[in-house]
């Protein structure tokens, strides 16, 4: 069998790779990742990797689906910072939805067993929690219209073109191998590099607004049920995030495992302020088990956190992003942009 993953560096693509490597035998791993979100230490050995952009029209994805015949291809690849969207209208939608449109060509134009695409719930919007996949979509960022649409349009296909497609919509997964580099995504490790830097950890408005997280170790089995069981074929499942807790709450608790840190209150941004789903879907139909406690979780990205902080000083540059549009932009990114 073979396997490929997009956005091969990042938490969900590594990760998955490993797992695959580790638990299903004669089953080759190719990856794809242009590695301006994720970093090439965190591919497992035993991983060919393509180091490709997608969405760029060049179309490389799609020879490579020709040629090589993948039976699963995993779309994890995408730029998630939700709430930066706003800002970056043209980049999000490359990554976000051109980028997903050449991955389609390429299931269709190779004839791929199955696409299994992680979406978001940022389809979902302002609606009244826990959302349920039978909500109709309705975001309120760009971020949130692009994995809007990139559903669609795979439905579409499968519908069209015979494409058999699983749409995961992942929650808040965090652990081992996240991007803590980075202050536009990923609130855990946001939070957690602060801290290393003896800086504060930073929560936006009252700190009322309710999320639940997912362990990336817990939601690996269900990837690959997603990928493999009959019943999950054009199937939309909500993975993860059994758990719902404040801000704030969550915040309290990076600190209390890093053992230090405290809490700066900043203003308000344009979110959603009660997001969390349901999750018996993805355990009837694969399987899913929240085994790990957060707390626990946490510990151990605490401890990995720590690690790479010193292993990686390179990556400790924060890179300042080009945003398109700079009116209405949060005080607290000012000085990460250009």
């Amino acid at each position: 069998m073979k396997v490929f993953i997009t956005g091969i560096g990042g938490l969900l693509g590594s990760r998955m790779a490993k797992w695959i490597l580790a638990n299903q035998p004669n089953t080759e791993v190719v990856g794809f990742d242009d590695f301006s979100c994720g970093y090439p230490e965190n591919v497992p050995d035993g991983v060919h990797v393509y180091q490709e952009s997608l969405g760029s029209w060049d179309d490389f994805f799609v020879r490579a689906c020709v040629h090589q015949r993948p039976d699963i291809v995993y779309h994890f690849a995408a730029y998630a910072a939700e709430g930066l969207s706003p800002f970056i209208r043209r980049y999000n939608y490359t990554n976000n939805l051109l980028a997903t449109a050449e991955v389609v060509n390429g299931c269709i134009a190779g004839e791929v067993g199955r696409l299994v695409f992680t979406s978001s719930m940022a389809v979902y919007g302002e609606q009244e929690p826990p959302f349920d996949e039978t909500l109709q979509r309705c975001p309120i960022d760009p971020y949130g219209v692009a994995k809007s649409s990139a559903e669609q349009d795979i439905e579409i296909a499968g519908r069209q073109h015979g494409l058999k497609w699983t749409i995961i919509r992942p929650h808040n997964v965090f652990g081992v191998n996240q991007c803590i580099w980075t202050p536009f995504r990923n609130v855990l490790g946001i939070w957690m590099s602060r801290i290393i830097r003896g800086e504060t950890v930073r929560v936006y408005g009252d700190g009322r607004q309710e999320r639940a997280f997912s362990y990336i170790d817990d939601c690996l089995p269900a990837l690959w049920a997603a990928a493999t069981k009959e019943e999950a074929e054009k199937q939309i499942i909500n993975l993860g995030g059994t758990n719902p807790i404040s801000i704030h709450d969550a915040a309290q608790a990076v600190i209390a495992v890093a053992g230090d840190g405290k809490i700066e209150w900043c203003e308000p941004r344009h979110e959603v302020k009660y997001a969390y789903s349901t999750w018996k879907k993805s355990v009837d139909m694969l399987g899913y088990e929240d085994k790990t406690g957060f707390r626990t979780a946490l510990d151990e990205m605490w401890e990995w956190a720590k690690e790479a902080w010193e292993k990686y000083p390179g990556r400790r540059d924060r890179r300042r992003f080009q945003v398109e549009v700079k009116r209405g932009l949060y005080g607290f990114w000012k000085d990460f942009v250009k």
